[in-house]
């Protein structure tokens, strides 16, 4: 979609606005805009304008904002990075749109599949490229796990476990005050939305898309209304079969986080936020190794999407990939929320 952009008049530099200047922006992401081959950053955004500027000041942007208008509708702005929590992420996608500006937004998506679909058909209208941080795409262990199946390693993959264990309770310092995270308003359900689309969305990536998911979301400890626990069966279109559980309400010690996809030829096991070892077993050897991790996570995918506002290659997370993903976890968590 590069070409038909209407905004990519720029001759050395993709310039990036930044709405939403959290955590996530210090080092996992908002560093790399700058870093990456042909891009750079413009402004950044906050509410609190003091915030704003101080961010401003340390990652050395050269203009700041407390407005998220006036960030979108800045001429020297090609590109809008929107790192708020989910329920803004429609609005911001639509206005970005219109202004013609490329959209590069947090997962969760947005906080349900129907807004997800405007803001696919809102770029869409306004001829502008989408794209969404599911960044697991291109960070080296996920890609190395996709060469191992795609080079037939395990042979044919036939079934996967995936376990995510968590003591998240311990992390609430005040449940009447909960973070956004909690909060299905804000940020469309609980942890499973927040972390398990990072998981179905690389699973999606390494085998194909989800044909059919069945589930049981739960809350047992009763510390927030969202899900603290949900359990599920996956088919996939490729004929691969699996199971999930992501149990929120565990113990400190028996936290515990792997998926293992299993080939008629062998298995392969990582873990999906540890940044461990990947294990290889097959007939004839037993591997283990480390691909490590970039500085910040998120480069390695900007790079992608730099490259394809410059027309010269393809970010494989869009709109599209990131829709199939939104739909699972709806299916998932609807009779929960009903």
């Amino acid at each position: 979609m590069a070409d038909k952009w209407k905004g990519n008049e720029f001759s050395d530099s993709v310039r990036w606005g930044i709405l939403g200047c959290g955590d996530v922006t210090e080092i996992k992401s908002g560093p790399a805009f700058a870093k990456a081959e042909g891009s750079s950053i413009t402004a950044c955004m906050r509410r609190n304008s003091e915030k704003a500027e101080d961010y401003a000041r340390r990652h050395n942007i050269s203009r700041w904002y407390d407005d998220a208008d006036a960030l979108i509708n800045d001429d020297e702005v090609d590109a809008v990075y929107i790192a708020t929590p989910p329920e803004s992420h429609k609005l911001y996608t639509l206005k970005a749109a219109a202004a013609g500006k490329a959209v590069y937004v947090e997962k969760p998506m947005a906080i349900n599949v129907w807004e997800v679909q405007e803001m696919i058909s809102g770029c869409e209208k306004n001829n502008v490229p989408l794209f969404v941080a599911f960044y697991r795409r291109r960070l080296p262990v996920f890609t190395e796990v996709k060469r191992v199946i795609e080079e037939g390693l395990i042979g044919t993959p036939r079934s996967f476990t995936l376990v995510l264990k968590r003591d998240e309770h311990s992390h609430i310092p005040d449940p009447d005050n909960l973070p956004w995270r909690y909060v299905r308003e804000i940020s469309g359900g609980g942890i499973f939305v927040d972390m398990g689309s990072h998981q179905l969305d690389i699973l999606d990536w390494i085998l194909g898309p989800i044909e059919e998911a069945r589930g049981f979301a739960v809350n047992r400890a009763g510390m927030y209304k969202v899900e603290d626990g949900l359990s599920a069966a996956f088919h996939f279109k490729s004929g691969v079969i699996g199971t999930g559980l992501w149990d929120f309400a565990v113990a400190d010690k028996a936290e515990d986080d792997y998926i293992e996809i299993n080939g008629d030829l062998g298995r392969i096991r990582f873990s999906s936020f540890n940044h461990q070892n990947i294990y290889l077993e097959t007939d004839s050897e037993k591997r283990e190794w480390n691909a490590g991790k970039p500085e910040h996570v998120h480069q390695p995918l900007i790079q992608t999407i730099v490259d394809e506002l410059h027309g010269r290659g393809k970010c494989p997370s869009t709109g599209y990939s990131a829709l199939r993903t939104a739909l699972i976890m709806e299916s998932l968590l609807k009779e929960y929320y009903e």
